[in-house]
């Protein structure tokens, strides 16, 4: 059975690239631009692990501040933040994600990112 993932991002681009790549390596992935409250799409979603921008234009909330709100309301939940800036992995809301992935036209490191915590979460 795929292990589902859900793609937190406000680009479009970004979510149809990274829906492209990981249905490739078999998972399921569903698609969030983030202005759906977050408990509602994974209530609908029920994903195994949530990707998740940091700065989410047009919305009030920041990928952190959603970061809190999965931790609040399910604390075994895997997230990794996808952000094209380095800066925020010194943030101290950013150490309750799984993983920390600068964002690259290159996906490896962020596949890596995805079955680490995957094999960790299920051992």
């Amino acid at each position: 059975m795929s292990k589902k993932i859900l793609v937190v991002d406000d680009e479009l681009h970004i979510r149809m690239l990274y829906q492209e790549e990981l249905q490739g390596d078999e998972y399921d992935v569903a698609l969030t631009d983030g202005l759906t409250p977050i408990m509602e799409v994974l209530k609908k979603e029920r994903p195994d692990l949530v990707i998740l921008d940091i700065k989410l234009e047009g919305n009030p909330l920041t990928g952190l501040d959603i970061l809190q709100t999965i931790r609040a309301g399910d604390s075994s939940l895997p997230v990794i933040l996808s952000t094209s800036y380095d800066s925020f992995q010194n943030d101290l809301k950013s150490i309750a994600a799984d993983d920390y992935v600068v964002k690259s036209v290159d996906l490896a490191v962020l596949k890596n990112a995805i079955s680490r915590v995957l094999a960790t979460k299920s051992a």
